[in-house]
Parts: C-alpha cells; structure tokens; sequence
C-alpha cells in the first residue's frame, strides 16, 4: 500500500508541475507560447492576443534587429522556439530561415501572416501598406483561432477592435496624402513599394539596392542623375541604417533629407499595441511636411 501511495503521490507531482508540449517545452495548464519572427509580427499579435489568459507572446529578435534580410538564428532564437507551440512569421521570403526551424521542430505551429496577399516582385515588405496590414492581421487572427479554438471568439472580437483602428488610420493618411498622388520620392531601400502603390506615389530610386550594405560609387552616381533630372527635392532615409549615402546624395544635389520610418523595430513590450499606428502616421506628416516645402 505504501509503495502504492508513493506512485500516486509521484503522478500528483508530475500533473502538478505542468505538462511537455509537443517541442518537449513545459507548460503550466492551457498555457501557450506564441513567438513572433521580428517587430511587425509582434505589434500585430500582440492586438490580437490582447487580454487573453494563458496566451504568452515573445519577440524572437531583438527588437532593435529591423528587417530579417539573410538573419542568421543564433542559439539563444533556437532555445526560444524550442517553447513555442506557435510561431507568427511575416512570410512572403522574408524569413529564409524557416527551412531550418521547420526542419528541426516539424510539430511547430506556423502562421504565415502574408497568406494569399500577392507580393509585389517577391517584395516581402506588406505591412508597411495599411492595407496589407489589415490582411495580415486577419491572416493572424484566423490562423491563430484555428490553431486555439478555445479562444477564437476573443481573438475574433480583438482582432475587429485593431482592425477598426487600422482603417480609421488607412482614411486618415489617405486624406492626408491623396493630394500628391503621382509624386516621386527617393527611398532608402526596397521597403516601401507597396506604401507607394496604396498612396499612388512613384518610388524613382532606390538608395540601398542590396540591405545592410552601402551603395557603389556607380549606384550613387545614377541616383544623383535621376534627382538631378527630375527635380526631385527630398530623399527618406530609414532611421534603421546609417544615413551616409543620402548624406552624400544630399550634398551633391540639395535635396533635403527627411526619415520614413518602416515600423521594423521598436520595444516589445505590452504598451507596443498602437506602435505600428503611431509610426504611420508620422510616415503620413512627414511626407506631406516635405511635399509642402518642394
């Protein structure tokens, strides 16, 4: 009888203590660890998630890191999605590291937040349009309510909240920006295209062709031309590279410099929800500050 009471004690324990998900993490109860590849991604789930217990979300980069363009996972991102039941990516190539993580943990949940939005020549940069923005919050929200039936309606009902937001914001900068349909901007990489297209401005270069290095004396040159033959008066810059090159460009041309900012990083904290709302509408005052001027 005592051994007998001693197994069930040991069982109680073990129960007590949680149980091991399926990628072998431990869990207490219901709870489940969505992580999120980068800012974007987690400033959309962190809406979407809003107030719903036992749901934990965590930024897998550092928040700092900006766009994921040939991100190399380090240990410490494979230890934290070792505890994922859940990983949101932004999908459309930028997260070419997937391969990897699929194939080492294929019993993790993936939400592909760019499913069945068409991408502009393989550009994976779709939230940086409120409207893409708004798909890929319901992608999020659908996704996770199939994978989590349990809270789906909570999910559901946060997910028309943010949206809401979300339009309120797309008619703000439309009114804002409509204006100047048709004029040229000089960006600093290929992350606003398809921002150009829903407000129906002409991207006419771009200053860093290749992310993370700097332009050859040739590229340079080329950009000076184009913003010499067109009149061109302003080059955004991103605040999450150095401003060297447009620097350069700007001395070379007269062309002032203003800052887009792509919403690719930031703190991931609780109080990021309306970042991503804040950052675009600043986008909005800063483009119509410098068409103003010019």
């Amino acid at each position: 009888m005592k051994r007998i009471a001693l197994i069930l004690a040991c069982l109680m324990i073990v129960f007590a203590c949680g149980y091991a998900n399926e990628n072998g993490a431990n869990k207490q109860g219901n709870e489940i660890t969505v992580i999120t590849s980068f800012y974007p991604m987690y400033v959309a789930t962190i809406n979407i998630t809003d107030g719903v217990d036992g749901v934990k979300v965590v930024n897998m980069t550092a928040p700092q890191t900006g766009c994921l363009h040939d991100y190399q996972l380090t240990t410490k991102d494979m230890s934290l999605i070792e505890t994922a039941d859940v990983m949101v990516i932004n999908g459309g190539g930028m997260e070419s590291f997937m391969d990897k993580v699929l194939k080492q943990h294929p019993k993790l949940k993936l939400i592909d937040a760019s499913k069945d939005i068409p991408l502009l020549a393989d550009n994976p940069h779709l939230w940086v349009s409120v409207s893409n923005e708004i798909l890929q919050v319901k992608n999020i929200a659908k996704q996770l309510s199939e994978i989590d039936p349990g809270h789906s309606s909570q999910y559901e009902k946060n997910c028309a909240v943010y949206v809401e937001k979300l339009e309120k914001l797309k008619k703000g900068m439309h009114e804002k920006l409509d204006g100047y349909a048709g004029r040229k901007i000089i960006t600093f990489h290929e992350a606003f295209p398809y921002f150009a297209k829903e407000f129906n401005l002409e991207i006419a270069a771009v200053i860093d062709r290749e992310p993370g290095t700097e332009p050859t004396p040739k590229e340079l040159e080329e950009t000076i031309g184009i913003i010499r033959s067109s009149g061109i008066k302003a080059i955004f810059t991103e605040p999450q590279y150095s401003a060297g090159a447009a620097n350069t460009i700007s001395t070379e041309t007269g062309a002032k410099i203003y800052e887009l900012n792509p919403g690719v990083t930031g703190e991931a904290l609780p109080t990021a929800k309306d970042d991503y709302i804040k950052l675009m509408e600043k986008n909005a005052d800063t483009l119509v500050k410098a068409f103003s001027l010019h």
